[in-house]
């Protein structure tokens, strides 16, 4: 484990250097450390090889610091800011959300149709093209310290995005394997997925409410808050090794729901104390976060894509930016909301990664063939399109003119402004 240890510094140093560089050439710092992730993962120069990323105690650590890193969204999920806004999210969550799904089975139903292949596969890939990344998107906002509309928008929609992706994915899921799979899931595990998480963190977030009130030294601060992380983390644990037929509990969701709910019991000045004592931890949280998103992604697969991973990346980004104007329209939300909410919402890779595993898993044994160009297509696509979609997401907050714009307090945040 020492050895581990020491290869995993070594990995985030030099995450951390390429990161530099590569914010030499104007482009976020989260693209050099997920091109560090897969340039020295598994399918690379093998610093963080498989026996690391499989080994039980890196992935407890990489649940609790997803714990952590959903404190960028809980945080922000304030009542008295979001009220205003939250039925314009709300419709614009289900629009880009929904919308993708739509017009990725739809435009894979036609293509399967053509050449041959089951229909119902083109569900299966719409179900898993909705679900958004959040922590891509959340790492340019930290790092460009952007503000405005459309981060005020994009913050909470992170959650609500999660959430609608995990129901309607299970849901697709569910049906395909009752019809064509022996390996049926309960109609039960799509309602736990959504709500287990949220009841976690909500479970451990009162008292840690009641815990950070009073105004503390930091380093209190600071133990206090990592310790309830950690417990946090640990009742995910439990739930999700001995209450889930698979581990597929989402930790950045506990995070946020934990910080959601003390973020709301605590004043605006102290949650502001709260989040500048725990900066340091977040940032190294969010690179490792990231270097995890990275690692298992094969740059190899680039050479190998073929027409459907390109239809899909397309098809995606289609359903995401136009689903996203569609929202902002309805709602009457900011110019910038309209014209860039969806370039931020592109990132990926590990929700799609997680579903892929999902559905292969369920259809191997019945349709070997059919599990095998999910497996492919995505696996391609998720290294092509995070490349892809960190560069978008950033020109996206810089046509919105949202860079730079530190926030003097967490009470000045005021969705309307």
């Amino acid at each position: 484990m020492m050895l581990s240890l020491v290869k995993i510094t070594a990995v985030v140093a030099a995450a951390l250097l390429i990161g530099k560089l590569v914010s030499r050439l104007k482009l976020p710092s989260i693209l050099g450390w997920l091109l560090a992730g897969m340039l020295l993962g598994p399918h690379g120069l093998k610093w963080m090889d498989s026996g690391i990323l499989d080994a039980l105690w890196y992935q407890n650590t990489i649940h609790v610091l997803e714990c952590a890193v959903g404190l960028m969204i809980g945080t922000e999920l304030v009542w008295s800011r979001i009220r205003k806004s939250g039925k314009a999210i709300i419709i614009t969550t289900l629009t880009q959300s929904l919308g993708t799904f739509l017009l990725v089975s739809a435009v894979f139903a036609v293509l399967f149709s053509l050449n041959g292949i089951s229909v119902y596969l083109a569900f299966v890939f719409g179900g898993i093209a909705l679900a958004t990344a959040p922590a891509p998107a959340l790492s340019i906002v930290k790092e460009f310290k952007t503000d405005g509309p459309v981060t005020r928008t994009l913050i909470p929609m992170a959650a609500l995005d999660d959430m609608v992706g995990v129901v309607v994915f299970f849901t697709t899921i569910a049906i395909v394997a009752g019809n064509v799979s022996e390996q049926k899931l309960p109609v039960y595990m799509i309602a736990v997925v959504v709500v287990l998480p949220l009841v976690i963190g909500a479970a451990v977030g009162v008292p840690a409410g009641f815990l950070l009130r009073r105004e503390r030294p930091e380093p209190v601060t600071l133990l206090l808050l990592s310790c309830l992380i950690g417990a946090t983390a640990a009742a995910g644990y439990l739930c999700n090794t001995f209450l889930m037929p698979k581990p597929i509990l989402n930790f950045m969701l506990m995070g946020m729901a934990f910080s959601a709910v003390f973020s709301n019991m605590v004043s605006p000045e102290r949650l502001a104390q709260i989040m500048e004592a725990f900066n340091p931890i977040l940032s190294l949280s969010m690179v490792l976060v990231i270097l995890n998103l990275g690692a298992p992604l094969d740059y190899h697969l680039i050479l190998g894509a073929g027409v459907y991973t390109a239809v899909y990346i397309a098809a995606r980004a289609c359903g995401k930016y136009f689903g996203a104007r569609l929202g902002g329209r309805i709602t009457k939300s900011p110019d910038t909301v309209r014209k860039y909410l969806g370039l931020t919402l592109l990132p990926h890779s590990g929700v799609s990664l997680v579903f892929t595993g999902i559905a292969v898993s369920v259809l191997s044994a019945a349709a070997p063939e059919n599990a095998g160009i999910i497996q492919g297509t995505i696996a391609a696509a998720a290294v092509i399109n995070e490349v892809i979609a960190v560069v978008a997401a950033k020109k996206g907050f810089e046509l919105a003119g949202e860079f730079g714009h530190v926030k003097e307090t967490k009470a000045d945040c005021r969705p309307d402004r």
